[in-house]
């Protein structure tokens, strides 16, 4: 069952962060991740959206989310971004 991760986030110095992307991006594929949306703008129906833009990731399992995440090889990674982003992320199964 597929499984997705969400982010959304405030980004103060951009070309720092890009080092955060370039070595995310084929971080997440190693565990079968694929981008299913960027910098996606919500469209509010209904309830408050603080209007940050919205990363979405779907990964073949919640399992593939957990070892991306607990991965030893993502705290260095991660220590990119720190200082300079502000995250939510939020991480659910599919059905």
């Amino acid at each position: 069952m597929s499984a997705y991760l969400v982010v959304q986030g405030t980004v103060e110095d951009e070309p720092q962060f890009q080092k955060y992307r370039e070595a995310i991006v084929p971080f997440v594929t190693k565990f079968g991740g694929k981008l299913a949306a960027r910098d996606a703008k919500v469209e509010l129906l209904e309830g408050e959206h603080d209007t940050r833009s919205v990363i979405m990731l779907e990964f073949p399992t919640i399992e593939s989310i957990h070892a991306f995440w607990n991965s030893p090889d993502y705290v260095p990674i991660k220590k990119l971004r720190e200082g300079i982003a502000t995250m939510n992320i939020w991480a659910f199964p599919g059905v």
